[in-house]
Protein backbone atom coordinates (compact mmCIF):
# COMPACT_ATOMS: atom_id res chain seq x y z
CA UNK A 1 0.00 0.00 0.00
CA UNK A 2 1.40 3.37 -1.00
CA UNK A 3 2.30 5.84 1.71
CA UNK A 4 0.10 8.94 1.91
CA UNK A 5 1.39 12.01 0.08
CA UNK A 6 1.59 13.96 3.35
CA UNK A 7 1.40 12.92 7.00
CA UNK A 8 -1.96 13.20 8.71
CA UNK A 9 -2.12 15.98 11.31
CA UNK A 10 -2.43 14.86 14.93
CA UNK A 11 -6.01 14.79 16.22
CA UNK A 12 -6.95 17.92 18.21
CA UNK A 13 -6.86 16.24 21.66
CA UNK A 14 -3.18 15.35 21.11
CA UNK A 15 -2.23 18.95 20.30
CA UNK A 16 -4.22 20.30 23.26
CA UNK A 17 -2.63 17.72 25.58
CA UNK A 18 0.90 18.58 24.44
CA UNK A 19 0.19 22.30 24.82
CA UNK A 20 -1.45 21.99 28.25
CA UNK A 21 1.36 19.78 29.61
CA UNK A 22 4.03 21.95 27.92
CA UNK A 23 5.72 18.92 26.38
CA UNK A 24 7.75 21.02 23.96
CA UNK A 25 9.27 23.06 26.80
CA UNK A 26 9.94 19.88 28.78
CA UNK A 27 11.79 18.28 25.87
CA UNK A 28 13.62 21.53 25.10
CA UNK A 29 14.85 21.80 28.71
CA UNK A 30 16.04 18.18 28.71
CA UNK A 31 17.89 18.65 25.42
CA UNK A 32 19.60 21.80 26.73
CA UNK A 33 20.73 19.93 29.86
CA UNK A 34 22.07 17.04 27.77
CA UNK A 35 24.09 19.33 25.51
CA UNK A 36 25.50 21.31 28.44
CA UNK A 37 26.41 18.41 30.74
CA UNK A 38 27.10 15.70 28.10
CA UNK A 39 26.36 12.74 30.45
CA UNK A 40 27.73 9.29 29.61
CA UNK A 41 24.25 7.80 30.07
CA UNK A 42 21.79 10.32 28.54
CA UNK A 43 18.73 8.12 29.15
CA UNK A 44 19.38 7.81 32.88
CA UNK A 45 20.21 11.52 33.01
CA UNK A 46 16.82 12.38 31.47
CA UNK A 47 15.05 10.04 33.90
CA UNK A 48 16.75 11.80 36.82
CA UNK A 49 15.87 15.19 35.31
CA UNK A 50 12.19 14.23 35.15
CA UNK A 51 12.25 12.93 38.73
CA UNK A 52 13.60 16.25 39.96
CA UNK A 53 10.53 18.01 38.50
CA UNK A 54 12.20 21.41 38.91
CA UNK A 55 11.69 23.05 35.51
CA UNK A 56 9.57 25.77 37.14
CA UNK A 57 11.98 26.43 40.01
CA UNK A 58 13.21 30.05 39.93
CA UNK A 59 16.64 30.76 38.45
CA UNK A 60 17.13 34.49 38.92
CA UNK A 61 20.11 36.85 38.94
CA UNK A 62 19.72 40.16 40.78
CA UNK A 63 22.34 42.65 39.61
CA UNK A 64 23.02 46.31 40.19
CA UNK A 65 25.54 48.82 41.53
CA UNK A 66 26.37 49.03 45.25
CA UNK A 67 23.51 50.33 47.45
CA UNK A 68 20.92 49.72 44.71
CA UNK A 69 18.98 47.30 46.94
CA UNK A 70 20.12 43.94 45.56
CA UNK A 71 20.14 42.26 48.98
CA UNK A 72 16.66 43.51 49.88
CA UNK A 73 15.23 42.32 46.54
CA UNK A 74 17.05 38.97 46.65
CA UNK A 75 15.96 38.19 50.21
CA UNK A 76 12.37 39.15 49.44
CA UNK A 77 12.33 36.91 46.35
CA UNK A 78 13.74 34.03 48.39
CA UNK A 79 10.94 34.36 50.92
CA UNK A 80 8.32 34.66 48.18
CA UNK A 81 9.49 31.63 46.18
CA UNK A 82 11.05 29.64 49.04
CA UNK A 83 14.26 29.66 47.00
CA UNK A 84 17.93 29.69 48.03
CA UNK A 85 19.84 32.98 48.08
CA UNK A 86 23.46 32.91 46.93
CA UNK A 87 25.72 35.93 47.43
CA UNK A 88 29.37 36.69 48.16
CA UNK A 89 28.62 36.70 51.88
CA UNK A 90 26.78 33.36 51.87
CA UNK A 91 29.49 31.68 49.79
CA UNK A 92 32.32 32.92 52.02
CA UNK A 93 30.81 32.80 55.49
CA UNK A 94 27.66 30.65 55.47
CA UNK A 95 28.69 27.66 53.36
CA UNK A 96 31.16 24.83 53.84
CA UNK A 97 32.38 24.26 50.31
CA UNK A 98 35.55 22.73 48.92
CA UNK A 99 36.92 26.05 47.67
CA UNK A 100 35.68 28.29 50.51
CA UNK A 101 39.03 28.21 52.32
CA UNK A 102 40.91 29.31 49.20
CA UNK A 103 38.44 32.17 48.55
CA UNK A 104 38.64 33.33 52.19
CA UNK A 105 42.43 33.36 51.99
CA UNK A 106 42.28 35.73 49.02
CA UNK A 107 39.86 37.92 50.95
CA UNK A 108 42.08 38.04 54.04
CA UNK A 109 45.10 38.98 51.91
CA UNK A 110 42.90 41.73 50.39
CA UNK A 111 43.39 40.19 46.98
CA UNK A 112 40.71 40.08 44.31
CA UNK A 113 39.08 36.66 44.22
CA UNK A 114 39.63 35.26 40.68
CA UNK A 115 36.60 34.92 38.41
CA UNK A 116 37.25 31.21 37.95
CA UNK A 117 37.22 30.68 41.72
CA UNK A 118 33.89 32.50 42.08
CA UNK A 119 32.41 30.51 39.18
CA UNK A 120 33.55 27.21 40.73
CA UNK A 121 32.15 28.19 44.14
CA UNK A 122 28.78 29.08 42.60
CA UNK A 123 28.70 25.90 40.54
CA UNK A 124 29.43 23.76 43.62
CA UNK A 125 26.75 25.49 45.67
CA UNK A 126 24.08 25.33 42.97
CA UNK A 127 24.66 21.61 42.48
CA UNK A 128 23.34 20.95 46.00
CA UNK A 129 19.91 19.36 46.32
CA UNK A 130 18.21 22.40 47.90
CA UNK A 131 19.12 24.67 44.97
CA UNK A 132 18.06 22.04 42.44
CA UNK A 133 14.68 21.47 44.09
CA UNK A 134 13.81 24.96 45.34
CA UNK A 135 15.57 27.13 42.78
CA UNK A 136 18.03 29.93 43.42
CA UNK A 137 18.44 33.70 43.54
CA UNK A 138 21.98 34.76 42.62
CA UNK A 139 22.71 38.15 44.17
CA UNK A 140 25.45 40.28 42.63
CA UNK A 141 26.65 37.57 40.23
CA UNK A 142 27.93 37.60 37.58
CA UNK A 143 29.99 40.74 38.16
CA UNK A 144 31.56 40.83 34.69
CA UNK A 145 31.42 39.19 31.29
CA UNK A 146 34.10 36.60 32.08
CA UNK A 147 32.13 35.35 35.09
CA UNK A 148 28.97 35.22 32.96
CA UNK A 149 30.69 33.09 30.30
CA UNK A 150 32.12 30.78 32.96
CA UNK A 151 28.71 30.30 34.57
CA UNK A 152 27.10 29.59 31.21
CA UNK A 153 29.78 27.05 30.26
CA UNK A 154 29.04 25.30 33.56
CA UNK A 155 25.35 25.05 32.69
CA UNK A 156 24.28 27.85 35.05
CA UNK A 157 21.81 29.80 32.92
CA UNK A 158 19.31 32.09 34.64
CA UNK A 159 15.75 32.41 33.35
CA UNK A 160 15.43 36.02 34.51
CA UNK A 161 18.03 38.72 35.13
CA UNK A 162 16.92 41.77 37.13
CA UNK A 163 19.14 44.84 36.98
CA UNK A 164 18.53 47.64 39.49
CA UNK A 165 19.70 51.13 38.59
CA UNK A 166 19.73 54.60 40.16
CA UNK A 167 21.80 57.79 39.78
CA UNK A 168 25.28 57.56 41.36
CA UNK A 169 24.52 60.53 43.63
CA UNK A 170 21.52 58.67 45.07
CA UNK A 171 23.56 55.50 45.56
CA UNK A 172 26.36 57.35 47.37
CA UNK A 173 23.80 59.03 49.67
CA UNK A 174 22.11 55.70 50.35
CA UNK A 175 25.38 54.00 51.11
CA UNK A 176 26.28 56.47 53.83
CA UNK A 177 23.17 55.53 55.84
CA UNK A 178 23.26 51.80 55.18
CA UNK A 179 23.05 49.50 58.22
CA UNK A 180 23.10 45.71 58.46
CA UNK A 181 21.41 43.30 60.87
CA UNK A 182 24.08 40.62 61.47
CA UNK A 183 21.45 38.09 62.67
CA UNK A 184 19.06 38.19 59.70
CA UNK A 185 21.30 39.92 57.11
CA UNK A 186 18.43 42.36 56.48
CA UNK A 187 19.60 45.75 55.17
CA UNK A 188 18.22 48.96 56.71
CA UNK A 189 18.82 52.68 56.25
CA UNK A 190 19.05 55.48 58.79
CA UNK A 191 16.71 57.67 56.72
CA UNK A 192 14.66 55.55 54.32
CA UNK A 193 14.14 52.24 56.11
CA UNK A 194 14.74 52.35 59.86
CA UNK A 195 13.40 49.34 61.86
CA UNK A 196 10.67 49.95 64.43
CA UNK A 197 11.93 47.15 66.72
CA UNK A 198 14.31 48.54 69.38
CA UNK A 199 16.24 45.24 69.65
CA UNK A 200 16.91 45.29 65.91
CA UNK A 201 18.00 48.95 66.12
CA UNK A 202 20.53 48.14 68.83
CA UNK A 203 22.23 45.32 66.96
CA UNK A 204 22.57 47.11 63.59
CA UNK A 205 26.13 47.58 62.37
CA UNK A 206 27.79 49.59 59.64
CA UNK A 207 28.93 47.42 56.72
CA UNK A 208 32.54 47.52 55.58
CA UNK A 209 33.79 49.86 52.84
CA UNK A 210 31.42 52.69 53.59
CA UNK A 211 33.70 55.58 52.62
CA UNK A 212 32.58 57.74 49.73
CA UNK A 213 35.91 57.12 47.99
CA UNK A 214 35.44 53.35 48.20
CA UNK A 215 31.84 53.45 46.94
CA UNK A 216 32.86 55.70 44.03
CA UNK A 217 35.57 53.20 43.11
CA UNK A 218 33.06 50.32 43.16
CA UNK A 219 30.56 52.30 41.07
CA UNK A 220 33.24 53.00 38.47
CA UNK A 221 34.11 49.30 38.29
CA UNK A 222 30.43 48.33 37.98
CA UNK A 223 29.81 50.77 35.12
CA UNK A 224 32.90 49.47 33.34
CA UNK A 225 31.82 45.81 33.60
CA UNK A 226 28.06 46.01 33.13
CA UNK A 227 27.95 46.45 29.30
CA UNK A 228 29.66 43.07 28.89
CA UNK A 229 27.12 41.38 31.19
CA UNK A 230 24.24 43.11 29.41
CA UNK A 231 25.47 41.78 26.05
CA UNK A 232 25.14 38.18 27.26
CA UNK A 233 21.80 38.45 29.10
CA UNK A 234 20.00 41.15 27.11
CA UNK A 235 17.20 38.82 25.95
CA UNK A 236 16.24 37.84 29.50
CA UNK A 237 17.21 41.07 31.29
CA UNK A 238 14.91 43.67 32.80
CA UNK A 239 16.18 47.02 34.13
CA UNK A 240 14.20 48.45 37.05
CA UNK A 241 14.55 51.90 38.57
CA UNK A 242 15.64 51.46 42.19
CA UNK A 243 15.13 55.15 42.99
CA UNK A 244 11.49 54.69 44.05
CA UNK A 245 9.66 53.24 47.07
CA UNK A 246 10.77 49.68 47.81
CA UNK A 247 7.18 48.41 47.49
CA UNK A 248 7.09 49.59 43.86
CA UNK A 249 10.50 48.10 43.12
CA UNK A 250 9.51 44.72 44.55
CA UNK A 251 6.20 44.76 42.69
CA UNK A 252 7.93 45.41 39.34
CA UNK A 253 10.56 42.74 40.04
CA UNK A 254 7.91 40.15 40.92
CA UNK A 255 5.85 40.96 37.82
CA UNK A 256 8.90 40.40 35.62
CA UNK A 257 10.22 37.19 37.18
CA UNK A 258 6.75 35.65 36.92
CA UNK A 259 6.55 36.30 33.18
CA UNK A 260 7.22 33.53 30.70
CA UNK A 261 9.66 34.13 27.87
CA UNK A 262 8.26 33.47 24.43
CA UNK A 263 8.55 29.81 23.58
CA UNK A 264 9.80 28.33 20.31
CA UNK A 265 7.05 25.72 20.60
CA UNK A 266 4.69 25.44 17.62
CA UNK A 267 1.54 27.38 18.44
CA UNK A 268 -1.83 26.83 16.79
CA UNK A 269 -4.25 29.59 17.84
CA UNK A 270 -7.61 28.40 19.13
CA UNK A 271 -9.34 31.68 19.93
CA UNK A 272 -12.78 32.19 21.45
CA UNK A 273 -14.61 35.53 21.49
CA UNK A 274 -17.47 36.03 23.95
CA UNK A 275 -19.42 39.23 24.35
CA UNK A 276 -22.81 40.90 24.10
CA UNK A 277 -24.39 41.59 20.68
CA UNK A 278 -22.88 44.64 19.04
CA UNK A 279 -19.53 44.37 20.85
CA UNK A 280 -17.55 43.86 17.63
CA UNK A 281 -16.77 40.14 17.80
CA UNK A 282 -17.32 39.54 14.07
CA UNK A 283 -15.10 42.48 13.07
CA UNK A 284 -12.26 41.45 15.36
CA UNK A 285 -12.53 37.82 14.24
CA UNK A 286 -12.24 38.96 10.61
CA UNK A 287 -9.16 41.09 11.41
CA UNK A 288 -7.46 38.24 13.30
CA UNK A 289 -8.26 35.75 10.53
CA UNK A 290 -6.95 38.11 7.87
CA UNK A 291 -3.65 38.81 9.62
CA UNK A 292 -2.82 35.37 11.01
CA UNK A 293 -4.49 33.06 8.51
CA UNK A 294 -6.69 31.32 11.08
CA UNK A 295 -10.15 30.06 10.14
CA UNK A 296 -12.94 32.50 10.99
CA UNK A 297 -15.96 30.61 12.36
CA UNK A 298 -19.27 32.23 13.27
CA UNK A 299 -21.51 29.59 14.83
CA UNK A 300 -24.72 31.10 13.43
CA UNK A 301 -23.25 31.38 9.94
CA UNK A 302 -21.99 27.79 10.17
CA UNK A 303 -25.54 26.55 10.85
CA UNK A 304 -26.90 28.51 7.88
CA UNK A 305 -24.19 27.06 5.62
CA UNK A 306 -25.10 23.53 6.74
CA UNK A 307 -28.72 24.21 5.78
CA UNK A 308 -27.73 25.79 2.43
CA UNK A 309 -25.44 22.85 1.61
CA UNK A 310 -28.31 20.45 2.40
CA UNK A 311 -26.14 18.20 4.56
CA UNK A 312 -27.75 15.57 6.78
CA UNK A 313 -27.23 17.71 9.84
CA UNK A 314 -28.36 20.76 7.89
CA UNK A 315 -31.68 19.07 7.13
CA UNK A 316 -32.18 18.50 10.87
CA UNK A 317 -31.29 22.12 11.67
CA UNK A 318 -33.49 23.70 8.94
CA UNK A 319 -36.86 23.50 10.75
CA UNK A 320 -35.44 25.32 13.77
CA UNK A 321 -33.92 28.12 11.71
CA UNK A 322 -37.04 28.51 9.58
CA UNK A 323 -39.28 28.76 12.66
CA UNK A 324 -36.87 31.02 14.58
CA UNK A 325 -36.42 28.56 17.45
CA UNK A 326 -32.99 27.89 19.03
CA UNK A 327 -31.13 24.94 17.49
CA UNK A 328 -30.59 22.15 20.08
CA UNK A 329 -27.09 22.09 21.55
CA UNK A 330 -26.42 18.51 20.44
CA UNK A 331 -26.96 19.42 16.78
CA UNK A 332 -24.88 22.59 17.10
CA UNK A 333 -22.06 20.61 18.72
CA UNK A 334 -22.02 18.00 15.94
CA UNK A 335 -21.75 20.66 13.22
CA UNK A 336 -19.23 22.70 15.19
CA UNK A 337 -17.04 19.72 16.10
CA UNK A 338 -16.99 18.54 12.49
CA UNK A 339 -15.84 21.98 11.33
CA UNK A 340 -13.25 22.57 14.05
CA UNK A 341 -11.74 19.13 13.48
CA UNK A 342 -11.33 19.80 9.74
CA UNK A 343 -7.78 19.89 8.37
CA UNK A 344 -7.59 23.68 7.90
CA UNK A 345 -8.69 24.35 11.51
CA UNK A 346 -6.32 21.77 12.97
CA UNK A 347 -3.40 23.06 10.89
CA UNK A 348 -3.96 26.83 10.89
CA UNK A 349 -6.05 27.35 14.03
CA UNK A 350 -9.40 29.07 14.40
CA UNK A 351 -11.27 31.99 15.90
CA UNK A 352 -14.81 31.18 17.05
CA UNK A 353 -17.67 33.40 18.19
CA UNK A 354 -21.39 32.86 18.79
CA UNK A 355 -20.81 29.72 20.86
CA UNK A 356 -20.76 28.90 23.76
CA UNK A 357 -23.45 31.18 25.16
CA UNK A 358 -23.66 29.54 28.60
CA UNK A 359 -21.59 27.29 30.83
CA UNK A 360 -23.41 24.11 29.75
CA UNK A 361 -22.36 24.73 26.16
CA UNK A 362 -18.82 25.48 27.35
CA UNK A 363 -18.73 22.11 29.12
CA UNK A 364 -19.95 20.38 25.95
CA UNK A 365 -17.11 21.99 24.00
CA UNK A 366 -14.62 20.72 26.57
CA UNK A 367 -16.06 17.19 26.51
CA UNK A 368 -15.62 17.23 22.74
CA UNK A 369 -11.92 18.13 23.29
CA UNK A 370 -12.44 21.56 21.73
CA UNK A 371 -10.38 23.63 24.14
CA UNK A 372 -9.50 27.24 23.22
CA UNK A 373 -6.07 28.48 24.28
CA UNK A 374 -7.09 32.14 24.23
CA UNK A 375 -10.51 33.33 25.47
CA UNK A 376 -11.65 36.95 25.29
CA UNK A 377 -14.68 38.60 26.89
CA UNK A 378 -15.71 41.86 25.23
CA UNK A 379 -17.12 44.48 27.60
CA UNK A 380 -19.34 47.29 26.34
CA UNK A 381 -21.76 49.67 28.17
CA UNK A 382 -25.49 49.22 27.60
CA UNK A 383 -25.83 52.67 25.98
CA UNK A 384 -23.10 51.91 23.43
CA UNK A 385 -24.69 48.58 22.53
CA UNK A 386 -28.09 50.21 21.93
CA UNK A 387 -26.49 52.97 19.85
CA UNK A 388 -24.60 50.48 17.70
CA UNK A 389 -27.48 48.06 17.08
CA UNK A 390 -30.71 50.06 17.12
CA UNK A 391 -29.46 52.46 14.43
CA UNK A 392 -28.38 49.75 11.98
CA UNK A 393 -30.19 49.75 8.64
CA UNK A 394 -30.09 47.56 5.53
CA UNK A 395 -30.71 48.35 1.86
CA UNK A 396 -33.15 45.67 0.60
CA UNK A 397 -32.04 46.28 -3.01
CA UNK A 398 -28.25 45.87 -2.63
CA UNK A 399 -28.01 44.16 0.76
CA UNK A 400 -25.60 46.91 1.85
CA UNK A 401 -25.55 47.74 5.59
CA UNK A 402 -25.65 51.29 6.96
CA UNK A 403 -25.78 53.09 10.32
CA UNK A 404 -27.69 56.30 10.88
CA UNK A 405 -24.80 57.83 12.86
CA UNK A 406 -21.55 56.07 11.89
CA UNK A 407 -22.30 55.20 8.24
CA UNK A 408 -25.31 57.08 6.87
CA UNK A 409 -26.72 56.38 3.41
CA UNK A 410 -24.80 58.28 0.71
CA UNK A 411 -27.90 59.49 -1.17
CA UNK A 412 -31.52 60.44 -0.29
CA UNK A 413 -32.74 57.74 -2.69
CA UNK A 414 -30.98 55.02 -0.69
CA UNK A 415 -31.99 56.61 2.59
CA UNK A 416 -35.70 56.33 1.72
CA UNK A 417 -35.58 52.60 1.04
CA UNK A 418 -33.52 51.58 4.10
CA UNK A 419 -35.18 49.10 6.46
CA UNK A 420 -34.46 47.98 10.03
CA UNK A 421 -34.02 44.29 10.73
CA UNK A 422 -36.53 43.10 13.37
CA UNK A 423 -33.74 41.85 15.61
CA UNK A 424 -32.34 45.41 15.78
CA UNK A 425 -35.46 46.82 17.41
CA UNK A 426 -34.81 47.96 20.97
CA UNK A 427 -37.15 45.43 22.61
CA UNK A 428 -35.40 42.53 20.83
CA UNK A 429 -31.95 43.85 21.67
CA UNK A 430 -32.95 44.06 25.32
CA UNK A 431 -34.08 40.40 25.27
CA UNK A 432 -30.72 39.34 23.81
CA UNK A 433 -28.82 41.36 26.40
CA UNK A 434 -30.89 39.96 29.25
CA UNK A 435 -30.06 36.42 28.10
CA UNK A 436 -26.36 37.25 27.71
CA UNK A 437 -25.94 38.88 31.13
CA UNK A 438 -27.88 36.09 32.82
CA UNK A 439 -25.31 33.52 31.63
CA UNK A 440 -22.05 35.42 31.30
CA UNK A 441 -20.92 35.28 34.95
CA UNK A 442 -20.88 31.47 35.02
CA UNK A 443 -19.15 31.43 31.65
CA UNK A 444 -16.46 33.82 32.93
CA UNK A 445 -15.90 31.56 35.93
CA UNK A 446 -15.64 28.54 33.61
CA UNK A 447 -12.92 30.25 31.51
CA UNK A 448 -10.98 31.54 34.50
CA UNK A 449 -7.86 32.42 32.49
CA UNK A 450 -9.74 34.64 30.02
CA UNK A 451 -8.73 38.13 28.92
CA UNK A 452 -11.14 41.06 29.24
CA UNK A 453 -11.29 43.67 26.50
CA UNK A 454 -12.77 47.16 26.59
CA UNK A 455 -14.72 47.05 23.32
CA UNK A 456 -15.95 50.64 23.66
CA UNK A 457 -13.02 52.16 21.78
CA UNK A 458 -11.56 52.37 18.28
CA UNK A 459 -11.62 48.90 16.61
CA UNK A 460 -7.89 49.12 15.79
CA UNK A 461 -7.09 49.77 19.46
CA UNK A 462 -9.23 46.76 20.41
CA UNK A 463 -7.40 44.67 17.79
CA UNK A 464 -3.97 45.66 19.15
CA UNK A 465 -5.07 44.67 22.66
CA UNK A 466 -6.31 41.28 21.44
CA UNK A 467 -3.21 40.71 19.33
CA UNK A 468 -0.86 41.40 22.24
CA UNK A 469 -2.68 38.79 24.34
CA UNK A 470 -2.50 36.22 21.54
CA UNK A 471 1.23 36.49 20.89
CA UNK A 472 2.50 36.77 24.46
CA UNK A 473 3.02 33.58 26.51
CA UNK A 474 0.45 32.69 29.14
CA UNK A 475 1.54 32.77 32.80
CA UNK A 476 2.69 29.46 34.26
CA UNK A 477 -0.22 27.43 35.59
CA UNK A 478 0.38 24.48 37.89
CA UNK A 479 -1.50 21.36 36.83
CA UNK A 480 -3.60 19.62 39.43
CA UNK A 481 -2.55 16.21 38.22
CA UNK A 482 -0.38 14.68 35.57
Amino acid sequence: MDAPARPWPPPPPVGAYAEERELFRLLQNMLEELLIHKPDDPIQYMINHLKQNNDDAPRICVLGPPASGKTTVAMWLCKHFDAIRISQETLLFKEILTLTKEAKACKERKQKIPNALWANLIQERLSNVDCIKQGWILEGFPENQEQAWMLQSSGIIPRHVVVLYAPDTVLIERNSGKRLDPFTEEVYHTTFNWPSDLLVQQRLVEPEDLSEQEISKKLLEYHRNFPGVFQIYQKILKSINADQPSVDVLSQVLTYVQTRHRSAAPFTPRILFCGPPGSGKSLQAALIAQKYGVVNICCGQLLKEAVADKTKLGELVKPYIDSGYPVPDNLVMKILAERLNALDCVTNGWVLYGFPRDVEQGEQLQKSHIIPNRVFFFNLPYESIMERLSQRRIDPVTGERYHTTFRPAPTPEIQVRLRQHPRDKEENIEKQLETYYRNVKELEDFYEGAFYVNADQDPHVVFECIESCIIKPLPCKKLKSL
